[in-house]
């Protein structure tokens, strides 16, 4: 069953498509009647998305294996960016995932990964499609970032607060030109990305979890409409507002007692 207007709105592409905030995102925009491409490992997973957004809403799906902690994996997903014969009107750049050790005790080979997947992937991809973007005058990035972002806790945070700043610098560069670019900062979003990292969070309070839908919805709202940092829910309003304006030694000590929490096993 389609929903909303039957005109299509142009094409979005999606990292991390098969799961949590990535796939809310597949939802969301295919019910706004974008055709999609969908960017993840999983080929599995990758076609029964597919096959469930192509029945639900009639709308086209390509399906776009990649491992984007690989160069082959960005350059299939770049080429496919790059492409002005089918362009991307709209990049999620959702992928991503955790490290549930401290940095001194965590494998290089993971950290790199990480740096791999959530610093050079999304830099790499929005280098190679905003040329077309900006040639034709339109254009959405949504980048999905993290309050983590704002505090200190190791290189996940560190590689969420170089998507949070380059978004903003870009916001400012792309003033005028059609393309809107927007970071998502979201808290703790009921995905599998918790589970996948083997994070201990069975006491963090239940007011405290978001919705991935919520999340999705606020975020697409704010790029809409130029904003260029949506934070979903009031309680990290409040909390974003602490760790980007708050005393800097405290803002350290709240990051790492976090990350510990987490570390602990269930």
């Amino acid at each position: 069953m389609t929903t909303g207007d039957s005109q299509r709105k142009g094409t979005a592409l999606i990292t991390g498509a098969t799961a949590g905030i990535g796939e809310a995102f597949t939802r969301l925009l295919a019910a706004k009647n974008y055709d999609l491409v969908l960017v993840a490992r999983d080929e599995v997973r990758l076609n029964e998305r597919a096959d469930a957004l192509r029945s639900q809403y009639q709308v086209s799906v390509e399906v776009l294996r990649a491992d984007l902690s690989e160069i082959a994996g960005c350059e299939r997903v770049e080429t496919r960016l790059r492409d002005s014969s089918k362009p991307i009107d709209v990049l999620i750049n959702n992928a991503g995932f955790g490290i549930n050790k401290a940095f001194t005790a965590s494998d290089l080979s993971d950290e790199s990964a990480l740096l791999d997947v959530l610093v050079r992937a999304p830099m790499r991809a929005m280098h190679a499609v905003l040329p077309v973007m900006k040639s034709r005058g339109s254009g959405i990035i949504i980048n999905v970032s993290s309050v983590a972002g704002w505090i200190a806790g190791g290189t996940y945070s560190a590689a969420k607060s170089y998507l949070t700043v380059l978004t903003e610098s870009l916001h400012t560069e792309l003033r005028g030109s059609g393309v809107k670019i927007s970071a998502l900062c979201p808290g703790f979003t009921r995905t599998e990305f918790h589970q996948r990292g083997r994070m201990k969070m069975t006491g963090l309070p239940q007011f405290l979890w978001l919705s991935a839908d919520r999340v999705v919805a606020d975020a697409w709202n704010a790029a809409t409409a130029g904003k260029v940092i949506s934070v979903p829910g009031k309680q990290y309003a409040i909390l974003s507002f602490i760790s980007r304006f708050g005393p800097r030694p405290l803002v350290r000590r709240l990051g790492m007692n976090v990350r510990v929490r987490q570390r602990k096993p269930n």
